[in-house]
């Protein structure tokens, strides 16, 4: 399943183009709360495709119908860029596990660059609904690689791939290496640069995040 957000309106469109616009983006308490206002959008419908148990509960008046997850929920992220988006998955699967991977762009002096992973920590996955979230899916390079480290730690019932913006060679990169993973996203550009960034997209969102990095 694809789900893009913007192709029905909602409050999201405020917030992404909040996160795009340069008059805008450069208040980083904003930029963290309007891509964690994005994470709980994306959260609440993702939680709607989920498996769920039907249970009863106790109120002081009686007995009430309702329903709860039937699976545990392992939320991953790929730091730095990806907390803030993680921190909105979170407020709503308060109850979830969580993965971290450090990856990063290691980039050479003729332009091209590799993905480096240098961090992993994750629960026992088997059984379990893994969700990875980053906030830019590009290439889709990292979230494959990340993706390849987290499944050595089990076999997760679903997976599902969650992005404020994505561009289509990305989705198209996920959806080829699993096919039968979920991929949510804020919004959907066409473009790539030669050195994969995200055309209009909206910068480094680790930088306008956290503050600019220094490259080695």
């Amino acid at each position: 399943m694809i789900f893009d957000l913007s192709k029905n309106p909602s409050v999201a469109h405020h917030f992404i183009a909040e996160m795009r616009n340069i008059n805008v983006q450069n208040d980083r308490m904003r930029f963290r709360r309007n891509m964690e206002r994005l994470g709980e959008i994306l959260a609440y419908e993702l939680s709607k495709h989920l498996p769920y148990n039907s249970i009863e509960v106790e109120t002081p008046l009686g007995i009430a119908q309702s329903k709860e997850l039937s699976r545990p929920i392992v939320l991953a992220t790929i730091l730095r860029a990806g907390l803030p988006l993680h921190q909105g998955m979170l407020n709503y699967f308060d109850g979830a596990e969580n993965a971290f991977v450090s990856a990063y762009r290691k980039h050479h002096h003729d332009g091209t660059f590799e993905i480096k992973l240098e961090y992993l920590s994750c629960p026992n996955l088997d059984g379990k609904i893994l969700i990875l979230a980053d906030p830019m899916l590009a290439s889709g390079a990292s979230m494959v690689i990340a993706a390849k480290q987290l499944l050595e730690h089990g076999t997760p019932s679903e997976i599902h791939f969650v992005t404020a913006i994505a561009a289509t060679p990305g989705v198209e990169y996920v959806r080829r290496m699993y096919p039968k993973a979920g991929i949510w996203m804020g919004a959907l550009d066409e473009e790539l640069t030669a050195k994969s960034y995200i055309v209009p997209g909206l910068g480094d969102a680790g930088d306008l995040a956290y503050g600019e990095k220094v490259q080695f």
